[in-house]
């Protein structure tokens, strides 16, 4: 079978986890590399292989004709260049958060709909084997009908210290995990019918929020409470990995650090831990999102080659971003906000 071929735009810090994912996938190959700073360019070429790099993003569109492109920008440019691929008429790939506020959320919505190509995000979260390994537990039956479910992703981590960009962001917590952690909810429990949220800034070094706390009412009568924060030294540092209790009305369901499960079901609980599958390209914190950043890129490959729907593609994602919004709004007002309200 031929490749499809791509270019990635962007070669910053989390370019080399999804070119690596990327490198694990037989269906595709990447052709070119753009940054806007091209010395970045070349040291990531040289060391996944590549052999074109370009400062010229319209140049390289032209040169490569790639099938489609993949964005690894700041999400300020995310715009830019979804507009350049659907000039192109080339499917796009673009990193979460999708855009930098929901207008232009829907502005790139109509930009590849009226050029006719397929748009992607690359939302991984919902993809991490922990994840996926939850969804089974719950479809089961084993804690019967879920009705509340706590999610924390709190941490202390020196985040900044590898992306610096993030401490300018005017709004931080909820657009870099909130895109994040609201979708693995969807995921999970299905769609949102309100959502109520209060944010914190706790680290006087940076812009935007970085803690948010948020009530979910799920359109199943669930309710989710969703913690986030990036400011909180706890007994045993987790980061980046999510943890959960899901409450069922025949028992529950708990996701421990290191991926530990704990299932009860009537009096009996049972235990369940999980590994990692690792990768060359990978670092040593970042352990759930290799096979996650693999699996993602490959359901996105299989829609391309349209073998089968992905599970990110735009028009779903963007109900992530509406509820990312929809948070800021509720915050703002500090009321509870009904998603199908915010349009």
């Amino acid at each position: 079978m031929e490749k499809l071929r791509f270019v990635i735009l962007g070669c910053g810090f989390w370019s080399q986890f999804q070119l690596g994912g990327w490198k694990e996938l037989d269906g595709a190959e990447c052709v070119a590399l753009y940054n806007r700073t091209k010395s970045k360019a070349d040291d990531l070429a040289r060391r996944f292989g590549i052999s074109q790099t370009y400062d010229d993003a319209e140049e390289m569109m032209e040169k490569e004709e790639p099938d489609f492109v993949d964005i690894i920008t700041d999400v300020d440019t995310h715009l830019k260049f979804v507009e350049l691929a659907a000039k192109y008429k080339k499917h796009v790939i673009c990193q979460k958060p999708m855009a930098p506020s929901f207008a232009i959320a829907k502005k790139m919505m109509q930009v590849t709909r009226e050029a006719g190509v397929k748009f992607y995000v690359h939302e991984n979260y919902r993809w991490q084997p922990q994840i996926r390994r939850m969804k089974q537990i719950l479809d089961s039956g084993v804690i019967g009908k879920p009705f509340r479910c706590n999610s924390l992703w709190n941490t202390a981590f020196p985040l900044f210290e590898t992306q610096p960009f993030l401490a300018a962001l005017e709004q931080f917590a909820l657009t870099d995990q909130g895109s994040h952690q609201f979708d693995v909810l969807r995921y999970l429990f299905g769609e949102v019918e309100t959502i109520y949220t209060q944010i914190q800034t706790i680290n006087p070094t940076i812009k935007g929020e970085d803690v948010a706390t948020s009530m979910l009412r799920m359109k199943n009568g669930m309710v989710c409470i969703q913690q986030i924060s990036f400011s909180s030294p706890l007994e045993k540092e987790v980061f980046p990995q999510v943890l959960f209790i899901v409450e069922g009305d025949k028992g529950s369901v708990r996701l421990d650090p290191d991926y530990k499960f704990a299932i009860t079901s009537g009096n009996k609980t049972t235990y369940e831990n999980m590994t990692m599958q690792k990768y060359s390209w990978q670092t040593e914190r970042l352990e759930p999102e290799p096979p996650a950043i693999v699996a993602c890129n490959n359901d996105i490959l299989q829609d391309l080659l349209e073998n089968r729907k992905a599970e990110t593609g735009a028009e779903d994602n963007f109900e992530t971003v509406r509820l990312v919004w929809a948070a800021y709004k509720s915050a703002e007002k500090g009321k509870t906000i009904k998603i199908n309200e915010y349009i």
